[in-house]
């Protein structure tokens, strides 16, 4: 017997033995073989639903009509300048969020097309679907978290199988006042979920004009032997009835061979690397470091970083997950895994 036919059977022995008449628990079974086919938990009502998040309703109920009470913004500067708001959840919510992330969203099956937040998926994948072509299309969807509506996340639960009630208690859950925020753990698997009819579509359309596509986050690419004019303006279309928004500044389409930055990676014919302006650049400062030691240069650089040292290694392993071979790269990550050993150990026996 299958897990799903033994659990099926349980809840409908536990309805029975309560003397609940057939057409209500006709219903409820119907309820819950829906879930069960798509292999996500059974939720009744918000009362259960606290349960199973650990939680008391009355934080639960201030969670769903109060949302923005439950996070910290802060500020990150873009990189073309402005700033990005980050609304980081308090811990209370950010592991009710993790549970909605491990039991219902992870177990649904996204667009093959998206490269960002997907398992087995990276920026580099995402890169490599565009080597050795012509024409690159670059397309970015302007406020792709914030312009996910609400209502939107409330439709998607629904679609799993969840009641309109529940639905609305996850959704809410899930998003700060009327959208979902950059920052919770469960927007990346809500956008690629909501996301995935706008792939299927224009992923159709290249195939078309036998052009390649793939989608990273909020940032669309193209890629063929030839891209005419009139494509981006059948994107735009079905962008548009998918209810998101294109922002045209960001749009560009190369038509010359050479080299092509793709969400962070440079792509040349068949080849993908790392940018070379950016190994440049950390490499120069991991010589000055090698040289002068750490605390010497953040003294002469006046850096104040606390995390300095953290994002060092960060951009290292940025770089050796497009270019695992890189010996430079390698050498400077031994490094400085050394200098956060020294000192580490030198705070502990202070």
């Amino acid at each position: 017997m299958t897990n799903h036919k033994i659990i099926y059977n349980k809840w409908e022995d536990y309805f029975s033995n309560r003397g609940l008449e057939k057409n209500l628990l006709d219903s409820y079974l119907v309820y819950i073989d829906g879930l069960l086919t798509n292999n996500l938990p059974i939720i009744f009502e918000s009362e259960h639903l606290s349960l199973l998040l650990g939680r008391n309703e009355v934080y639960l109920n201030s969670v769903v009509f109060s949302t923005e009470l439950h996070y910290r913004d802060f500020k990150l500067r873009k990189r073309k300048g402005g700033f990005r708001i980050i609304s980081v959840p308090y811990p209370a919510l950010l592991e009710c969020q993790k549970w909605i992330h491990k039991n219902i969203l992870s177990k649904v099956k996204i667009s093959p097309y998206a490269h960002g937040f997907a398992k087995k998926k990276s920026i580099v994948t995402n890169a490599r679907k565009h080597t050795n072509q012509e024409h690159l299309l670059k397309i970015d969807l302007k406020d792709f978290f914030p312009s996910i509506k609400k209502g939107r996340v409330i439709a998607m639960f629904c679609k799993l199988g969840y009641s309109t009630e529940v639905s609305f208690y996850l959704a809410s859950i899930c998003c700060k006042m009327d959208c979902l925020p950059q920052g919770a753990p469960t927007s990346p698997s809500i956008s690629n979920i909501i996301a995935k009819s706008l792939d299927n579509r224009l992923f159709a359309l290249s195939q078309k004009f036998e052009i390649r596509y793939t989608r990273y986050a909020d940032d669309l690419a193209f890629s063929g032997g030839n891209i005419p004019a009139r494509f981006i303006d059948y994107v735009t279309e079905i962008v548009t009835t998918e209810s998101f928004e294109i922002n045209n500044s960001k749009t560009q389409l190369h038509k010359s061979k050479g080299k092509r930055i793709i969400t962070g990676v440079a792509v040349n014919g068949e080849i993908v690397k790392a940018p070379k302006s950016y190994k440049r650049k950390l490499f120069q400062t991991l010589y000055y470091i090698e040289i002068f030691g750490l605390n010497s240069h953040r003294t002469k650089l006046k850096i104040r970083n606390p995390n300095y040292l953290e994002s060092l290694i960060g951009k290292l392993n940025y770089v050796l997950t497009i270019e695992p071979d890189n010996s430079k790269a390698k050498n400077y990550l031994t490094m400085l895994i050394e200098i956060d050993k020294s000192r580490t150990h030198n705070s502990v026996y202070k």
